[in-house]
């Protein structure tokens, strides 16, 4: 879902954003265009929506659709290993924005 979309299902939510400027990775390939964007509902933390602008965005999605179907939170994923330096990293970065906690921010 996106934002908005989740805000008209009736969800209050959190979300958390981190941009591939930030990302080692991305350095090293020098492509920081783009970003991770993270939607989760603020009761319990589910992940309800996940957007990637960005370098190999279609080789990262597939964490994102495999947490949403479990139902999975954001406290979960951000203790997920996500291997450094990696494009993935971003993701956990993401999570990690949606508390305020992002690292590499």
């Amino acid at each position: 879902m996106t934002e908005a979309q989740a805000r008209e299902n009736g969800y209050e939510v959190k979300v958390g954003k981190f941009p591939f400027a930030g990302n080692s990775k991305a350095t090293i390939m020098g492509s920081h265009d783009g970003f991770v964007k993270i939607v989760a509902d603020q009761k319990y933390g589910e992940i309800l929506g996940v957007h990637i602008i960005g370098p190999q965005a279609t080789e990262i999605i597939a964490e994102a659709v495999t947490v949403m179907e479990l139902e999975g939170t954001v406290e979960e994923m951000m203790f997920a290993i996500h291997t450094h330096p990696t494009l993935s990293e971003a993701m956990l970065d993401g999570y990690a924005a949606v508390e305020g906690l992002a690292i590499n921010a």
